[in-house]
Order: C-alpha cells, then structure tokens, then sequence
C-alpha cells in the first residue's frame, strides 16, 4: 500500500484530521506516523486506554512524550472523550453528566477537567464532549394523574438539563482558565443532539466564551433540518471542532464517504467562507479494521471535494455576523 501524501489544493485553507478511534488496532505512535505519512494535518485523539490512558498514573509522562512526538510531527491535535468504556466497563460511555448519581456525574466532570489539562499539554485547539443520554430515572416532580407521562417526561428532561449544566460549570471553569474551548457536540440520541439544544445549554449557563460547539457533518445529515452546508452557516459563531464522515439521512451510521447521501463540496466551501480555523477529523469509529486503508482514501476525497467549485447559491441563509447584527443567536 502506497502511503503518499495527497495532493493538496493551494487555494483552500481547511486542515483535515483523522479520529484515532477509527485507528484503534494501531499503536499510538503508528497511527500517527501514518496520518502525517499521508499528509494530515492533525489528529483527533480520543482519550482511551489503548492510546492515551486518561486515568494511568503515568499520564503526564506519557502527554509529555506525547507533545514532543506531535511537534516533529508536524500534527495538530484535537481532544476527543468519545472513548465508550474509558470509566466504566459494563456501561457504554457510562457514566454521563446526566448520571442520577452525584458521584458518578463527577467522575464524568473529573475525565472532561483532565481532557482540559492534556489538551493544554499538548496545544490543542479544543476538547470534544456530549451530554449522554437522558437516564429513565431522572424525573423527581411528582406529577397528577391527567397526562402523568407527558407531564413526568417533561419533568425528567428539564432536571436532565439542570444537572448537564451543573456537571459542565467546573469543567467550563478549567476550560476558561486555561484559555481551550470545551466544544460539546450535539449526538443524534444523546439529551443535546441538535444545534436548538446546544443553544438551550449555552443560554442556561449565560452563554460563556469557553463554550463552543463541535459540528458532526454527519449528524447534520441524520436529523438536522437544515442542510450540513446550512448548519455550518448557522453555527458558524460557536464552531471550535468538526467531525466529518459521510451519512444517511435518519440513519445514526457513520459511513466512509461516497457511501452516504452526503454533498461534500457545499460543505467545505461553506467552512472555508465562515473562516473555521479548526481541524476537520475524519470520524469512523467502527471501521479501525481498515483504519489505514481509510485514511489513506479519504484525504484525496476530502481534498478533490474542496477543490470543486460550487455555483454561488443567491438563496443561502446569511453567514451569522454579516449583516444586522441584532439576531439572538439561535438556529434558524
């Protein structure tokens, strides 16, 4: 297998990274060997044990070590806490912010603080997270017998969203003073899984300049009802990280591109125009068992679709900031 770099375009300035949870069968240091042999300009690394253990006593060695290896890389880093059972080993991305257990949702705070701390050690650009899902017990009002289930679900989601923004306020607060965007990501699922919920977050916890926002394309794709190109638009303000594969629409299944219903040309045209300065990762966390072949497919795609010209769309929603400046900030 051929492992050259792919051409670039001169013309676009978006840089493309690639997810180590979709390089897992890899040791660390290969997986990045590999991405900056093919011409990546970053990595989004995803804290877990088989990379970079979170939790090992040895962390800030490692981190160290770490920093100087991306350096002769040449590789910028994204932090990702995607990891599905870094905390707990029976309970898939367990425990959340949303836990019912005090406790638990610290130990949730706790991994996102270090997150905090080795993307400082590392100059990284963001660090990812998500909510989790909304726990079946998480209602406390006790509720009438008339419309008792809309009426308990109601009560469940809104204490859900108390204890998500509670959980994230000391998270926040190392995000703030060591000067790196927590960038939550809406998940197609999850509690907050579009961008109107992640403007419901930002607003309860007074909209803190700490508090960015990670765009998955794909997700855009699965259940927004805009466009990606158009969601790139609209959250154009808050964007500190993107994740990029292709998708079905109504179908939470990552997909290498070309296999979903994706157009990816408006998309990278739309992030070149609001100015992201972040990178783009390749996000395949079920397909590590072509992880190399992927990568190396995927780079030329990404780079052909940025080279494609687009025709100027008259019809467009206004890129946030050009114009009145009066908009409350929320999702069209």
């Amino acid at each position: 297998m051929s492992l050259r770099p792919s051409p670039r375009p001169t013309a676009h300035p978006l840089r493309y990274s690639y997810g180590t949870n979709g390089l897992t069968d890899l040791r660390l240091d290969d997986a990045l060997s590999l991405l900056a042999d093919l011409g990546y300009d970053g990595v989004g690394l995803t804290l877990d044990h088989m990379h970079l253990d979170p939790l090992a006593p040895d962390l800030a060695a490692r981190t160290h070590k770490l920093a100087r290896r991306l350096d002769e890389l040449g590789l910028g880093v994204t932090i990702e806490t995607g990891a599905r059972y870094v905390l707990d080993p029976r309970r898939k991305h367990g425990p959340s912010l949303l836990d019912p257990d005090p406790d638990q949702r610290a130990r949730r705070a706790d991994l996102l603080v270090r997150a905090v701390q080795i993307a400082t050690d590392l100059g990284a650009h963001a660090v990812h997270c998500f909510s989790g899902i909304l726990p079946k017990d998480t209602a406390t009002a006790t509720v009438g017998e008339a419309d008792a289930e809309a009426a308990a679900g109601e009560a469940a989601e809104d204490a859900a969203w108390k204890r998500l923004a509670e959980t994230l306020t000391p998270v926040l607060d190392a995000a703030t003073a060591a000067g790196i965007p927590l960038a939550v990501e809406p998940e197609p699922g999850h509690l907050l899984a579009t961008l109107d919920d992640f403007h419901r977050l930002r607003t309860a916890l007074g909209s803190p300049d700490a508090l960015g926002l990670t765009l998955d394309i794909g997700h855009c794709q699965c259940l927004e009802p805009l466009s990606p190109a158009d969601c790139v638009r609209a959250a154009a303000p808050w964007l500190r990280h993107v994740q990029i594969e292709d998708m079905r629409r109504g179908v939470h299944e990552h997909l290498p591109f070309g296999d979903g219903e994706i157009d990816f040309p408006p998309v990278l045209d739309a992030l070149a125009a609001v100015g992201y300065q972040g990178l783009v990762s390749v996000e395949l966390p079920r397909h590590s068992h072509a992880g190399p072949q992927l990568a190396q497919q995927s780079l030329p795609f990404l780079h052909h679709a940025a080279a494609v010209s687009t025709p100027p769309d008259a019809d467009r929603p206004p890129i946030p900031g050009e114009g009145s400046t009066d908009s409350d900030g929320r999702t069209p």
